[in-house]
């Protein structure tokens, strides 16, 4: 049953495979938090890995774990009560993150290979995201 609302049409433009994908991205992150953090923790005691550094990848990890929480509320919101400003801050939050997986995929002080497939995967999740959100935002604007 469709809900009517003043100065919008009854059909129900919300993205299934979007809302899919969000919640996909909630069961993943908490492992991608939970195995980066760990090896983190691994790096520390393995490699001579400065503490400054260390520091840095703790802080960055924590600010990608409340701004996963902050993309995901924001966009499940979005898509479900057809807001594009939700949305849409949701997509300039979820772009924020990739360049924080990027960082731990590329520029930090070690990668080791559980972090490039946790990364690479998180990535993806992120692109495939990024597109759906664009389209559900243009078919919620047109």
């Amino acid at each position: 049953m469709a809900v009517v609302r003043r100065g919008r049409s009854s059909i129900l433009l919300s993205s299934v495979p979007l809302q899919m994908q969000f919640y996909f991205s909630g069961l993943y992150y908490p492992f991608y938090f939970l195995v980066s953090l760990l090896v983190i923790f691994y790096k520390t005691h393995l490699f001579s890995y400065p503490p400054d550094l260390w520091t840095t990848d703790l802080i960055l990890l924590g600010s990608m774990g409340f701004l996963e929480a902050l993309r995901l509320y924001l966009g499940a919101k979005g898509n479900l009560t057809e807001e594009e400003a939700l949305l849409g801050s949701s997509l300039l939050v979820t772009v924020i993150n990739a360049i924080l997986a990027l960082y731990f995929l590329l520029w930090a002080a070690y990668v080791l290979r559980i972090e490039m497939l946790l990364n690479t995967v998180l990535l993806a999740l992120y692109g495939l995201q990024g597109i759906l959100q664009v389209v559900t935002i243009a078919t919620f604007v047109s």
